[in-house]
């Protein structure tokens, strides 16, 4: 009986038909347990495609995220619309509330003015002029009071640098020192709001200034 050596090949084969044998062993029995370890290094590796099913799933992921971002395009692009609309709403009717208290004023206004053009069309004396003038002041005075729009305090008055602004002083000794002697412009406020301020003369008493 021939001997075999560890590959199972006769020892008294030529070389040729030992080495065409050793390419026709079949391969040693994998022990147990290793494919279970090849398997999971298989898959570690990242062997294997995905299954249809899994494809399918991925898909229908995908084309729900899909219309998730376009539902919330759209809704984004409608609030940027509708923001827009009331802003440009808003700004209209601010103008539109502006536009009323202008013309509301204006109106108010309106016969002053004609009455002004009948001063200066006028033909009368000097003292008929100025009477006429006196009545369209009063006018205006009556005018601006029903806006709410009343003059500032001034002559008597203790000088406030809140409603005053002083034009320089004057000696007086029936007047206490540090109040308004003489009214340069009018002012005004818009009920408590100062619109303008009075320019005036302020009393400087020498009596009350040497005690």
């Amino acid at each position: 009986m021939n001997k075999k050596n560890i590959w199972g090949i006769r020892k008294n084969m030529s070389e040729t038909e030992a080495e065409m044998t050793a390419l026709e062993t079949p391969e040693s029995p994998v022990p147990e347990g290793a494919g279970a370890e090849g398997q999971e290094a298989k898959t570690e590796l990242g062997g294997g495609a995905p299954s249809l099913a899994d494809y399918e799933s991925l898909k229908g992921e995908v084309e729900k995220l899909k219309a998730e971002r376009d539902q919330l395009l759209d809704r984004q692009a409608r609030l940027q619309a509708e923001f827009e609309n009331a802003r440009k709403r808003a700004e209209r009717e601010r103008q539109e509330f502006r536009d009323y208290a202008t013309g509301t004023v204006v109106e108010q206004f309106l016969p002053v003015l004609d009455n002004f053009e009948l001063a200066l069309k006028s033909a009368g004396s000097t003292e008929q002029l100025r009477s006429g003038v006196e009545l369209i002041v009063k006018q205006m005075e009556d005018i601006l009071r029903g806006l709410q729009v009343h003059p500032v305090a001034t002559v008597g008055e203790e000088f406030d640098p809140r409603h005053h602004e002083a034009m320089g002083s004057v000696e007086r000794e029936d007047l206490p020192d540090q109040h308004v002697a003489e009214e340069v412009r009018r002012g005004y406020r818009l009920r408590e709001k100062l619109l303008r301020p009075a320019l005036v003369r302020v009393v400087s008493n020498p009596k009350q200034t040497s005690d």
